[in-house]
């Protein structure tokens, strides 16, 4: 990357930067019930809606985790419609399948119940009601939103994604296999509702991946040259609830306590990345998301702490504050961020998520997913210093070796 390239990205970034503090920068309004999610919907036609569309998934469906919300509009006579196609990273053709659906419905509000890939689907939906002549290709990057969406209710059954918090929804093109972010204030969710029982029933797996890519959320916001003030507090109460009760969620699923202090987490972790961005973590992940399903918890859980290690001195000052505030000790900021990182990798372990992914990409893709990478990283998100694309390719190489290269390296063995 030549200095030219930097230097235009770096201005880019401080303009950003500088308009920021005039964008609608809101938070959801946080709803408690006392039944859960049994008295959203006597709350959202008292808000005087007619009509819902329920965005979930199969599985939630399988395990009727939305029935309470079904069982109690139809006492009140509220019509919900009920979506629950939605895949991992939803593509263009779940959204708009979605969407046909909320027009037959003549719905005014739209409830998502699940984890980022419900909400991605929902926010979308939203942004084709409020811009029915745009298309989602049309709408991803910046701003291109720019009306306002239906109620939208976020409810999120995994501690991870934040999306309940965020600007962004993620859609994956599946004719080009690209995986890429609408992000417009107009997607900020009007109300979360945060209910820890929803997610004492999760897989350890999904408990560990999601629980890390909220820790990723925090982290690579913080490191970056977008913080404010609020965003860095936000990250960093974020870091030491995730640090302080992960594992505990992961290994007793039933820990209520724990489970309501990932929600927090994760919500927090949500509102410093939606303003202070993300970094190469997330851009290799989403690339990973888009051309092999790799679950998005999973991609930014492996990569992190490579990524971390390839920053090196650039972020050791603000890694040692995040060390400080998790109780890790050291001489100096080297000492302690190079402890953290190890902490990070020591969570991992703990909880069965592999150092690499291996046997998954096809070296033939390796130059488009870099090129897809680089693109979304650049001139956008403020990192702490900048990859070329050589660095990125060696980066994908480290993180999920190409098959040729693994069949190659077992070979040998």
């Amino acid at each position: 990357m030549n200095i030219f390239q930097k230097v235009w990205y770096r201005t880019y970034q401080k303009t950003i930067y500088a308009v920021s503090p005039f964008l609608n920068w809101r938070q959801p309004q946080l709803l408690k019930f006392e039944r859960g999610i049994a008295d959203l919907p006597r709350f959202i036609k008292d808000k005087g809606h007619k009509s819902v569309l329920l965005v979930t998934d199969p599985m939630l469906m399988k395990l009727s985790m939305p029935q309470p919300i079904i069982d109690a509009c139809a006492k009140i006579q509220l019509n919900c419609a009920v979506f629950s196609e939605v895949c991992p990273n939803p593509t263009i053709d779940v959204v708009e399948q979605a969407l046909q659906l909320y027009k037959e419905q003549n719905c005014d509000c739209i409830i998502a119940l699940g984890g980022g890939s419900s909400m991605d689907c929902a926010k979308a939906v939203g942004a084709r009601v409020a811009r029915p002549k745009k298309t989602i290709p049309q709408m991803k990057g910046i701003l291109k939103v720019g009306k306002k969406l239906p109620t939208l209710v976020a409810i999120p059954t995994t501690a991870g994604t934040g999306s309940e918090t965020t600007l962004a929804a993620v859609i994956t093109n599946s004719q080009t296999h690209e995986k890429y972010a609408i992000n417009d204030h107009a997607l900020i969710p009007e109300y979360a509702l945060l209910d820890a029982a929803l997610t004492t029933g999760l897989p350890q797996h999904i408990t560990s991946t999601t629980g890390m890519d909220a820790l990723t959320h925090a982290v690579e916001s913080y490191i970056g040259k977008g913080n404010t003030k609020q965003t860095k507090a936000d990250a960093e109460k974020a870091v030491k609830l995730i640090f302080e009760n992960l594992v505990t969620a992961y290994n007793d699923g039933k820990n209520l306590q724990a489970r309501e202090n990932m929600l927090t987490g994760a919500f927090y972790a949500g509102a410093a990345f939606t303003r202070a961005y993300v970094g190469y973590v997330h851009a290799m992940a989403h690339t990973m998301g888009g051309f092999y399903h790799t679950p998005h918890g999973l991609a930014n859980s492996v990569i992190l702490p490579h990524i971390l290690d390839w920053f090196g001195s650039s972020i050791y000052k603000k890694l040692a504050k995040l060390a400080d505030i998790v109780g890790i000790e050291g001489e100096n900021a080297e000492v302690k961020a190079k402890k953290f990182i190890q902490a990070v990798k020591d969570m991992n372990k703990a909880m069965n998520i592999p150092e690499k992914i291996e046997g998954v990409v096809d070296e033939k893709d390796l130059p488009t997913m870099v090129d897809r990478a680089y693109a979304e990283a650049h001139p956008l998100y403020p990192v702490p210093k900048f990859m070329s694309k050589k660095d990125l390719e060696n980066m994908f190489r480290q993180v999920c070796p190409p098959k040729s290269e693994t069949a190659s390296k077992e070979g040998q063995e």
